[in-house]
């Protein structure tokens, strides 16, 4: 064991947040790695991508993961009181952004965001510019819309989603009853708003589909053999949106992998997709 550090445990301010983000050493004998700042999925924390940063680590990029909003060691903890939704998870990821830039000048710059914070990095890029960043891999990151599902089951996924911002609505935050972790209403309502539409919000009154279509940045975008929640043809829809956009769309099998997956469990045997994150990376053209 070398004795460092797994993690350092940082904060940025964001209004009346704080955005918790764990920040790892630097991969041993590569000067200048390139950076994956890693988005989590909706209610899962940044210290269950552990095992997915040592694989990007091992593979030769340096990592940050942030925690979402309400999330882990992300402030405030969702309540009545709290009406965010995607716009303030979109701003979140500016700020972070901008929080790390001394770490990422001159170096390429990578979001890597898992289902809701996929969503999130991407809609940064669109709607505040994309500047800061040299390509965004999106795993699992799909538009849930209940018309992607095959037969029936898009109308269990329709009724499904509904009722959780129904019931968000009534009693003013989610509880997380089996389903995403504690939520602000608001987040429920633009994600429950992707269901039912196929469309993202609008964000601020800008119109977040006619900024996604103009989006250039490179993009890796892989779905995940088993993947109940977000099956290949909702990654097709979000990847048809990026009509600007380089797109490398690739899937994960269970094959490659070497172990079951679904939208959580890839995590825990991301080893092969950490390489090809790696290798995307490389292909980036730095900003700058």
């Amino acid at each position: 064991m070398s004795g460092e550090p797994e993690y350092t445990q940082e904060f940025v301010d964001v209004d009346r947040a704080r955005i918790g983000v764990q920040v790892y050493p630097e991969p041993a004998g590569v000067p200048d790695a390139p950076v994956a700042v890693i988005w989590p999925a909706m209610g899962v924390r940044a210290r269950y991508y552990r095992p997915f940063a040592a694989a990007l680590r091992q593979a030769g990029l340096a990592v940050a993961v942030a925690d979402l909003r309400g999330t882990g060691a992300s402030t405030p903890r969702p309540s009545r009181a709290c009406r965010y939704g995607y716009p303030e998870l979109v701003t979140d990821v500016g700020a972070v952004l901008d929080a790390l830039k001394p770490r990422l000048d001159g170096r390429r710059r990578l979001l890597v965001g898992h289902s809701l914070g996929g969503q999130a990095a991407l809609l940064h890029l669109a709607v505040r510019g994309a500047d800061a960043v040299d390509g965004l891999a999106l795993l699992a990151v799909g538009v849930p819309w209940w018309r992607s599902y095959p037969g029936v089951r898009g109308y269990g996924v329709l009724a499904y989603t509904q009722g959780i911002a129904a019931v968000s609505a009534a009693l003013g935050v989610w509880p997380g009853w089996g389903f995403g972790g504690r939520q602000a209403r608001g987040v429920i309502r633009d994600w429950a708003h992707t269901a039912r539409t196929g469309r993202f919000p609008v964000l601020d009154g800008m119109d977040a589909e006619g900024a996604v279509r103009r989006l250039t940045t490179p993009v890796l975008a892989v779905s995940m053999d088993d993947d109940r929640y977000t099956p290949h043809a909702t990654v097709d829809h979000l990847c048809a949106k990026l009509t600007a956009a380089p797109v490398t769309r690739a899937r994960y099998t269970v094959a490659e992998a070497g172990a079951p997956l679904d939208h959580f469990v890839w995590v825990r045997a991301g080893v092969p997709l950490a390489r090809r994150v790696a290798d995307f990376a490389t292909t980036l053209t730095p900003h700058g």
